[in-house]
This record gives C-alpha cells, structure tokens and sequence, in this order.
C-alpha cells in the first residue's frame, strides 16, 4: 500500500470521535483544547499529562469533555486563551484585586479579609485626618448677640427688683462666684456628670442622638453642658439638623479643650432659657422665687435645674396657654416634684449634698405667680424713665453711656420707696376720683392731669413720684417737665433772696446800692394795695422799654393790708398770698438776686421765665414738681441744697460700677433757711394752706395758682420729707396741634381751682401715710433776722370791707388769729387789671398762650405776665419729654 493511503495512527482509547476531536483542537473552532495543551497554569486543575512534555490529555467520552469545559468556565476557548470560567492572571499585580482574580462563582465577588481590614483602616483613617483638619480649621466663635442681650434690672430703694427692662432679653448675667454652688451641682448631676472630666461631648450621647435622628426623631439628647452653652450662646443657627448638630460636636470640643470650665458652666447658666421669659441663673431666680441668685437654696436649685428641661412642662404654675392638655399645674407640679427630687438623690450620690440637707427638701418650693418681667405700666415706667435720664445724664459721673445702658446688663439700685410711690398713686387716684366727672362735665373736667414728687430733705433722694394715669398710655411724666407754671410758690425764693442780700438802699447810687443792701425781716412792711403801681429801688415807677408802667393786681382784685397805704408785713403777705407786696419786694432786691435764689435752692436756669420783668417774682416760670420738691427741701435742710437723684447705685456682673455720693452746696445761710420755713408754717397754720395740715406734725408750705386758673400747686415738706403737688388742664392727645393749657373754671364743680384745694387735700392725704410710723420733728426755731424796712407796722392788717381774700380762712384776720375753716368758701370771681393793659381799670383775663406761656394777672398770688410775649426772654412753649430733658426738666440737657 502506497504510503499516502495509509491511514494515520488512531488516539488511544478515543475512537473516531476522540481522533476528530484532537484533530481539530489546534483549529481556532469553538472546542477548546485539552488541558495541558496550552501551558497554562490551569493545567494543573484535573489535569491527566504524564510529564511535563505537554502531551495532550485525552478525555474518556464526550460527556467527560463537556464536563472539562465547563470547569473551564462553560465556554470553549480557543487554544489560545483561557476559558471563560477562569481569568487569566493579570500581567502586573492589582492594588485592589477587585474582583479576585483567581476565584471563580460567587467567591469572586466575596472581598477577602485583608481587603476589608484595609479599607475599613483606609476609611478610618480618612475620618480621623479629615476631624484633626476640622478640627485645626475650627476658631471658638463669640458669643451671639443673642446671648449677650441682656436686660437691665431696677431695683427699689431696700433691694427688691422693680423691674427688668430695657434690653432685648430678660437676661442679667452674673459671675460664677454669685451663682450658687448647690445650682452649680444641681445642673452637673443631673446633666453632665463628667462636666469637669470630659472634652465637650459624650460620645455615647450622641450615639444615642444619631440613632433618634435614624428612626426620624429629632438631635435632642445626648448633649453635655459644654455642647448646651455652644447652641444657646454661640450657634445663631438653632435648628434641628445633621449639619446643625455636627458643627455644635467641632465648636463644642474646641470649647472643650479651649476654655475653662468654670467659664463654661458660667456662661451656660447665664444663657440658659428657664422659661417666664428669663434667661440665665439671675432673671429665672426672680421670676420664680422673687430673689437674687446668690440667695437661692438647695431645693430651689433643684427645681430650677428640672425647668432647664423645658418650663413648659416643668413650671408648677402650669402653662396650659401653650398646652391646655399636657400642661397643667396638677401635671407640671408632679413633674417638677419629681425631677427635682431626682436631682436631689444624684447630688447626694455623687457627694454634692449631704443626706441631712438633703431630707430638707421633700416639697416644691413657693414660687412667684408668672408676671411680665417687662411691664411699665402704671408708675413703673415714669421710675424707669427718671433712672435712666439720671444715668445718662450723669454719665461723667456713671461712665455709662446711652449706647451702653442699651446693652443693658446692669443692676440698677433706685432711691424709690415702694410704699410711697404706691400711697402717692393712691392719693391723686382717690382725689380724681371723687371730684373729677369727665363724662358728666366734659367742659371742664376733661384732660385734668396731676403730677407729683417727694424728695428726702436729709440726701436729695427722690422717693416717690406720680407721673400720671399709666406710662403706657399717658406718655408725658408729669413729675417731670410739664410747662406749668408754678405761681405762687415761688414767692419762698422772693423772701430769701430779701433776707439773704437784702433790698437795696434808694438813697444810695446804683453801684453803691448793688453792695451795700438792708437785709428785712419776716416783720417788714410793704404794700398790699390792689393796682399797685410798681417802683424801682430809687422811686421811680418801673416802666418798660415801651414807656409803659405796671399796676400789680392782687387775688379778686382786692387790697390787703392797713388802710390808707395798705401796709403789711412779709410774714401776712405769704400767709394771704399778697401779689402786690411781693413783686415790689423783689424789684427792691432785684430780680437778678431773686433768680439767683431761686437757683440756689436748686431749679434750674432753663425753667426760669421772664427774668426781666416784675411778674418774675409771682411764678411765670415753670419748674417740675422733682424740682420744686427738691427746692423746698434745701429750707427744710436749713439752707444746705442737694440735687435731687433716682439712682443709688449701678453694677454689673463684674462688680460695682457707680454709687452716687451726696454732695451738699450752702444755697442760704441757716438764719435765712429757717426763717423762711417760719413765715411758710404761717401759711399752713393760718393762710391759705391749711387744707394741708397733718396732726401733730409741723408743716410749712406754699399754695400757687396762676392766673386764667391753669395750673395751681401746692408744695410743701416736714423735716423729713419734701413734696409737690401739681394740677394742671392739658390735652393729652399728641395730634391736636397748637395745644394749650386750659382754664379749670368748674372743673372737679368749683368755681375755681386753687392750690389750696384738690392739690393741698393729695398732699396732706399722702403725706399722712408716708410718714406714718416716723417721729414728728419739730422745725428750727429761728433766730432774729434782718431790719424793719418801710414804716412801723399797724396793729392789724384788716382788708376793706368790700375786700374778700380769696384763700382766707376768715373774711378779716385780726391780731388774735382766730381758727381758720379748713374748707374755705368759694371766693366770687372778679375783672382785674392785666398787665398787657397798662393803667388799666377792668379787662376780662386773656390767658395764656399754652406749655410755659404767661398768663396775665394773678390769683392765689398768682402770675402776671410778661408786658410783651414777644420779648428775647420767652421761654421754649414745648413740654419736657418725661425723661428730665424738658425745661425745667429734672436733669436737663439732652439725653446722650
């Protein structure tokens, strides 16, 4: 057989199949070579090669040769390549060997554990640089503006709070040492018991906060004390967010780590909301116990540290505005109880309270009934005014500046008694409402306004005033600046100047007369006719630069005195209230040293009218009550004047800032002082003030009523306390334009109103109260003083028969002083002279012309005008502002 048909040599065991299927295995069909052929790796996997030759392995049936491929990954590969079950290895090793290489099925896809162990240190890793550069990044911010609002506190005179006002928050910070050592540890025990070991954060307290925040709760929980001051002080940002929260946990472990922890409970407890508006340790003391924080007790810590929970459902008053249901008082009582007894056990364990204290506090404490920490109303917000103007005001004195009071963060001490403040209030209340009908007489009895003030002659203190109705309602403090003038209570300064320099001597030249003065007694004469022509010091009648010459007119436009010349002496003139006698004297002494009295004694340059003309000396001028209190106290002090103040003493958290120191200045000498109060007990005893009267106590004073029946006062004092009484017409509505005073001719159904009635009936009505319980001193009693001006005085001083004082008590005083009836009857009106209508017999009153405007004639000894409202001396027609900026105002000047 030729060699070309001889048939090839069969495989071994195969049979025709096998051989096909080794023949086509170099082929680039779909089967894939036997194992070996290649020189895989994979060789080694099942594989039947006898040596390391390569020679191909053969497979028993073609099942078994399925069954190779599909360990070779279910897919013939071509000879060349792999099998589709398993990768080949890669030509450079894999960082991540991602899937595994060298796995097959699922285990490819099962990272092994070196893998994870990487990743999870990689992970891990990332996490603590990117915190550490967090962590670097992070700066302490300041506290927020909110945190540092605080309110200004104001305390009455004996040291319990008045009022919180005056900042954006009820918050009144205090150093640590002021803080309680018992509310220090109340919060720890019950909030952060690791407060002084820890860095800022509990983790555990936040693992439990992310977990709340997994199941849709809120961040709350998990929070330490060092995290607590973080949000209320130092995040605007309150939300409830992941963000939120993160930032806090940055911010609070760089606190931490940062700041002492004495600063930090500091500054948490002086953050923190305690519920009724207060926040910090010393506004939330207040408002539930009524007391500084430096006073509170173990119990009442504990109660405290349990509203920090929230007061909504802790405060034992309830607050079932917010939750009628689940706040009640019964449920927030047991809560609170509850809490705070919880509090209490963890102090005890964590040996902050000892057990026998401890058993001390079984109850809830008393607390306060919840009230608006910032309520002015009623005469709270004229006190608050006057502090305030004073502090500014004074402000070299105080170093505080407007823009700093605004900060607010001060303990202000006031000099106002309590109990005063509320009889005075009282006392105007009790007047109104008995004889002031707005409704029934609306023509006469609306817009009738009182103002008040009481000032202690011994310190200047005022301690009682009466601004009005309500500060939140009628703005204008009538205590204060007002534009009313004062009539005849001005005649006191009239008389000192006359005894303090004397009435100058007309025979003598001008200059020589300025020097060389007589000084006059109480007993000296002077005219008390009606229409009195006026004479300057040398005889001449006074003119004005218009040639025109003045004729006093007297109450009811009668004459006073002994016929024919109507003399009478100083002491009857005050006691009736004499126009004529007094405008002479002060033209003999000179309106300049009348002035300068009436500013000795303490009113202020500003609230003087009218300086260059003789009504000077029967009140144009227009001071407040403060000032004329705190006037009348230098006669009380025997000649020695101090300035009214409503501030004692200012602190804040670091210690005191201000106290004031009462500085006394010699106004008149004590001869002068006292003799004046002699002639003014005169009027209380016998004249026109005895309406005023107290029981057993000696009383010295002055009635004023202006002309046109605008204004009447009464002021006067004891050796202990001084104080004036106003009455006034004035519309109160800001929108009326041109506003002016109005007459009270049958207001409250009188005639007439007269200082002598609705203001002497409050004065003597307060003053009964205020001085309840006090000793009754007695005044001075006064030396001789001064000369005998004028002629000899006349047995009597008897008015005509015709003549009717409107303020006696009797139609005729006679030397034996009878009785006066303390209940005057109601003189007749009458026509007088005017002083614009120069030698003049009978013209109808015009008026005035509104705030601190003249009015022309007089009644009580009231005020004559001007001779011309055009003059360069008119006074500012505005009202003060309340807050002692006004004319006349208590503290003038602008408010910084």
């Amino acid at each position: 057989m030729s060699e070309h048909r001889r048939k090839p040599q069969q495989p071994q065991g195969g049979g025709r199949a096998a051989a096909r299927r080794g023949q086509s295995g170099s082929s680039s069909g779909r089967r894939a070579a036997p194992r070996g052929a290649t020189g895989s790796p994979s060789d080694s996997y099942g594989s039947d090669s006898r040596d390391s030759g390569g020679e191909d392995h053969t497979y028993g049936s073609r099942a078994e040769a399925r069954r190779g491929a599909q360990r070779g990954g279910g897919r013939r590969a071509g000879s060349t390549g792999p099998g589709r079950g398993r990768s080949a290895p890669p030509d450079k090793k894999r960082i991540i060997d991602y899937p595994r290489h060298d796995k097959y099925g699922w285990r490819r896809w099962m990272p092994s554990w070196r893998f994870v162990t990487g990743m999870c240190i990689a992970f891990f890793g990332s996490m603590v640089a990117a915190a550490g550069i967090a962590y670097s990044m992070v700066e302490v911010p300041d506290e927020a503006k909110t945190a540092r609002a605080q309110n200004n506190v104001y305390y009455w005179a004996d040291g319990t709070q008045m009022v919180a006002t005056g900042g954006e928050r009820n918050r009144q910070k205090i150093n640590l040492g002021e803080i309680p050592k018992a509310m220090q540890n109340a919060v720890i025990s019950q909030e952060n018991k690791t407060f002084y070991e820890d860095s800022g954060i509990d983790p555990n307290g936040i693992a439990r906060a992310v977990f709340n925040m997994a199941r849709g709760g809120g961040t709350q929980g998990g929070s330490t004390i060092t995290q607590q001051y973080v949000k209320n002080a130092m995040l605007d940002d309150q939300s409830q967010t992941i963000s939120r929260k993160v930032k806090e946990i940055f911010v609070s472990v760089k606190v931490g780590t940062t700041k002492d922890k004495n600063d930090i409970l500091e500054g948490y407890l002086n953050s923190a909301y305690y519920g009724r508006g207060a926040y910090g340790i010393q506004a939330a003391a207040q408002a539930y116990f009524d007391k500084k924080a430096v006073d509170l007790n173990e119990g009442e810590c504990a109660l405290l540290s349990a509203v920090l929970k929230g007061a909504t459902y802790y405060d034992p008053a309830g607050a079932t505005s917010i939750d009628p249901v689940g706040a009640t008082r019964e449920k927030n009582e047991k809560r609170a109880r509850l809490q705070m007894q919880d509090t209490l056990e963890k102090m005890v364990e964590y040996g902050h309270l000892d057990p026998a204290d401890r058993a001390k506090y079984t109850k809830l404490p008393k607390v306060e009934n919840p009230r608006s920490n910032t309520a002015l109303s009623g005469q709270i917000g004229y006190l608050v005014d006057l502090a305030k103007a004073y502090i500014v005001n004074n402000s070299e004195e105080t170093g505080i500046t407007a823009n700093q009071l605004e900060q607010g963060g001060y303990s202000i001490t006031t000099t106002f008694d309590k109990k005063k403040v509320e009889a005075l209030e009282k006392s105007v209340t009790k007047v109104y409402k008995a004889n002031i009908k707005p409704e029934e007489r609306p023509k006469t009895d609306t817009h009738v306004q009182f103002g008040g003030a009481s000032v202690d002659p011994a310190t200047g203190a005022i301690v009682a005033i009466y601004g009005g109705s309500d500060a939140t309602k009628h703005f204008t403090n009538n205590a204060d600046a007002t534009g009313a003038q004062v009539g005849s209570t001005f005649k006191p300064y009239v008389l000192a100047a006359a005894m303090q320099w004397g009435v100058r001597d007309p025979d003598r030249d001008p200059v020589q007369a300025q020097d060389e003065r007589t000084k006059v007694s109480e007993k000296s004469l002077y005219s008390g006719k009606n229409k009195l022509k006026i004479k300057e010091y040398d005889g001449s009648i006074w003119q004005n630069e218009k040639g025109e010459q003045w004729q006093q007119v007297n109450d009811g436009d009668e004459s006073l005195g002994t016929p024919p010349d109507y003399k009478i002496d100083l002491r009857e003139a005050m006691q009736f209230s004499v126009n004529s006698a007094f405008v002479q004297l002060g033209v003999d002494v000179g309106l300049d040293k009348v002035k300068d009295s009436a500013m000795a004694s303490g009113l202020l340059e500003s609230s003087l009218a009218g300086t260059n003309y003789p009504s000077f000396s029967l009140g144009t001028s227009n001071p407040s009550a403060i000032r004329m209190a705190g006037s009348y106290a230098t006669f009380a002090a025997s000649g020695e004047q101090r300035e009214p103040f409503s501030v004692k003493k200012v602190t804040d958290k670091d210690g005191t800032v201000f106290t004031h120191k009462t500085q006394t200045k010699p106004a008149f000498t004590a001869l002068v002082a006292d003799n004046v109060t002699d002639v003014l007990k005169t009027v209380v005893e016998d004249g026109t003030g005895t309406n005023a009267q107290l029981e057993g106590r000696e009383v010295a004073g002055k009635t004023g009523t202006t002309d046109g029946n605008k204004s009447a006062w009464f002021v006067g004092y004891t050796p202990q306390l001084s104080t004036a009484i106003s009455m006034f017409r004035y519309p109160d509505d800001e929108s009326i334009k041109n506003r002016q005073f109005l007459e009270m001719y049958g207001t409250g159904a009188q005639d007439k109103i007269h200082g002598a009635s609705f203001p002497s009936e409050i004065w003597a009505d307060y003053m009964e109260g205020a001085l309840k319980g006090q000793k009754a001193l007695p005044f001075p009693t006064p030396k001789p003083i001064g000369e005998i001006v004028n002629d000899t005085p006349s047995p009597t001083a008897t008015p005509s028969p015709t003549e009717t004082e409107e303020e006696t008590p009797s139609a005729s005083p006679s030397t034996s002083e009878p009785e006066p009836e303390r209940s005057r009857p109601t003189p007749t009106e009458s026509a007088t002279c005017r002083v614009f209508d120069f030698n003049c017999e009978d013209e109808d009153d015009t008026g005035g012309t509104g705030p601190g405007g003249s009015d022309a004639g007089g009644t009580d000894g009231g005020v004559s005008s001007s001779p011309s409202a055009s003059e360069s001396e008119e006074e500012d027609t505005s009202r003060g502002n309340g807050n002692g900026n006004g004319s006349g105002g208590l503290f003038g000047g602008p408010a910084g």
